[in-house]
């Protein structure tokens, strides 16, 4: 069955830089896009970014800039590069994958900005 697992999160300062990963499993990894959202405290999930098969990207305004969506198809796995994080970016951040008319999520990675 399908298995996402996020990794990476953790305590950064204000400034600072993160890289997530997302390994996935269970489906063809290559011919899907994969999203990366976020869930602050007290908010709803939010969309921060896809990349498509053919590796196309589109990224939320509080993102574009800052974060690089990214994909290593030879290693089943997304990537979100974060850069110049604020603490507004505080949050756990989830991979998301639609197939076949289904969302499948990971169990998130918990992302604090701070100093």
């Amino acid at each position: 069955q399908v298995q996402l697992v996020e990794s990476g999160g953790g305590l950064v300062q204000p400034g600072g830089s993160l890289r997530l990963s997302c390994a996935a499993s269970g489906y063809i990894f290559s011919v899907y896009a994969m999203n990366w959202y976020r869930q602050a405290p007290g908010k709803q999930r939010e969309w921060v970014a896809t990349i498509t098969s053919t590796d196309t990207t589109t990224y939320a305004d509080s993102v574009k800039g800052r974060f690089t969506i990214s994909r290593d198809n030879a290693k089943n796995t997304e990537y979100l590069q974060m850069n110049s994080l604020k603490p507004e970016d505080t949050a756990v951040y989830y991979c998301k994958l639609r197939k076949s008319g289904r969302d499948y999520w990971g169990q998130g990675t918990q992302v604090t900005v701070s100093s």
